[in-house]
């Protein structure tokens, strides 16, 4: 747990760093500190230690959406908060971790959706069954 909870620190500070603006107006020829310290494997490397699958495209992305649309069809009224909710939730997934249909049921909620605990129930078994969070 320590290793992904570290892992997820760096990457959090990666984008904390590369988020950051000059504090002047004028712009800097010169790479912000750290910015370029983190390459993109370091980047993967982490979300997956992490348990996060890298996102999906192509027909894999539509597999995944058809999966969750088959567990709770408004969820993927939004496609990019679907794929997203479902990689954050395939850490919960993969870190054994407790109350998985209430913290699905949390992700999957988001503007003018609403999933209740027995869908999210279903979007974990979706998950799980389609083999997505295998990483």
């Amino acid at each position: 747990m320590r290793i992904r909870t570290a892992a997820v620190t760096a990457v959090a500070l990666t984008f904390a760093l590369t988020a950051c603006s000059s504090d002047t107006d004028q712009p800097s020829s010169e790479p912000e500190a750290g910015a370029s310290e983190v390459s993109q494997k370091d980047t993967d490397d982490a979300l997956a230690a992490a348990g996060i699958p890298p996102a999906p495209t192509g027909a894999d992305r539509q597999a995944l959406l058809d999966a969750l649309a088959s567990a709770a069809p408004d969820v993927v009224r939004y496609e990019d908060e679907a794929i997203d909710a479902a990689r954050n939730q395939c850490s919960a997934i993969n870190g054994d971790a407790g109350m998985l249909d209430y913290l699905a049921a949390q992700r999957f909620t988001y503007k003018d959706v609403t999933t209740t605990q027995e869908q999210a129930a279903k979007i974990n078994e979706a998950l799980k069954s389609s083999g997505f969070c295998k990483i």
